[in-house]
């Protein structure tokens, strides 16, 4: 391998037991079955973004490749925690209700059922992260700081309130066993890819010594898209007076219609953090890395193991081939 430096695009996600990673060569999972060998499995992978030119455009791809992600994320996932997981595992792991849904419905029902509970996901996270921090400031306003006019500052308050929800619902999750196995091969993909940009052997004993944090992780764009979200919803609110009065359902629906563009600008952010590492982009990503000291976990040699193995499935012999454009 080079021993030149270089910052590349290859990314990871951490799965059940195993991770995957996406480079020029496609997209590579490997995955530690329960007899202790890894499996990996390799496929292509054009990104939707290559075989349409309106949609690598600036802040659009971001979204483009922020629902990308989420779809294939979701699928390696189930398929890694297929590989992994043992019959008893599985039959462990699965409810009461899956139980009685594979037993009594169909395939198709099933699949319906699936679907509906979805959606009632994402209608709880959106009143977690949106509904709750708006009421919570209302309330706030009506009853607490009742002397001082704060109106023109709710967005300001209601982003900082958001921001510590999702800190102590990381904070929570990480205490789960399972779930930090999965910070630990989160630990591990960065590591790796650290590992690979300094033109280094994928070697255990190279991968221990990189460090953990990545400015170009997704702990750190979901941390950005917050702080984004604060920023601009204050900024509107600024402009446009009328909105620190007008009905939350509304002003709600206003700050999910700006969306898009806060995930277009938080992408076009990371992807500039991944190219540079000049002063003020290690200020501005600081927040991001604290916040992978939640997300990511020391790996033990077994779990870099598998990194490695993702890794030297999707790169190429020439390492101008993956980097960040």
């Amino acid at each position: 391998m080079s021993s030149t430096k270089h910052k590349t695009s290859i990314g990871g996600q951490a799965l059940i037991e195993g991770i995957m990673m996406r480079g020029p060569k496609g997209s590579a999972m490997s995955v530690r079955l329960p007899d202790g060998t890894i499996d990996t499995e390799v496929e292509e992978y054009i990104p939707i973004g290559k075989k349409h030119k309106m949609l690598r455009l600036p802040i659009v791809r971001g979204v483009v490749g922020f629902a990308e992600s989420m779809i294939t994320g979701y699928k390696y996932l189930m398929k890694s925690a297929d590989k992994a997981l043992t019959e008893e595992e599985k039959e462990e792991d699965m409810s009461k209700l899956d139980k009685w849904l594979s037993e009594h419905l169909s395939e198709k029902m099933t699949s319906i059922v699936t679907t509906v509970a979805s959606v009632l996901g994402v209608l709880i996270a959106m009143f977690i992260f949106l509904y709750i921090p708006i009421e919570a400031v209302d309330l706030l306003d009506k009853y607490i700081l009742t002397s001082v006019d704060i109106s023109k500052y709710h967005s300001l308050l209601e982003g900082i309130l958001r921001i510590i929800i999702f800190i102590l619902y990381m904070v929570a999750v990480s205490r789960m066993s399972m779930i930090r196995r999965v910070f630990m091969y989160h630990g591990a993909e960065h590591k790796t890819i650290f590992c690979y940009e300094n033109g280094l052997e994928l070697t255990v004993e190279n991968v221990r010594k990189m460090s953990r944090l990545h400015p170009r992780c997704g702990t750190a764009f979901m941390f950005v898209m917050l702080f984004l979200s604060m920023i601009i919803s204050f900024s509107l609110v600024l402009i446009f007076p009328g909105l620190a009065s007008i009905n939350k359902i509304l002003w709600m629906i206003i700050k999910i219609a700006i969306l898009p563009i806060i995930m277009g600008i938080g992408y076009e952010f990371i992807k500039f953090a991944g190219k540079h590492d000049n002063f003020i982009v290690k200020i501005l990503s600081y927040p991001g890395l604290l916040m992978q000291k939640i997300t990511t976990v020391e790996p033990t040699d077994d779990i870099i193991e598998v990194a490695i193995e993702s890794m030297k499935a999707v790169i190429t012999d020439n390492p101008e081939d993956d980097m960040i454009k």
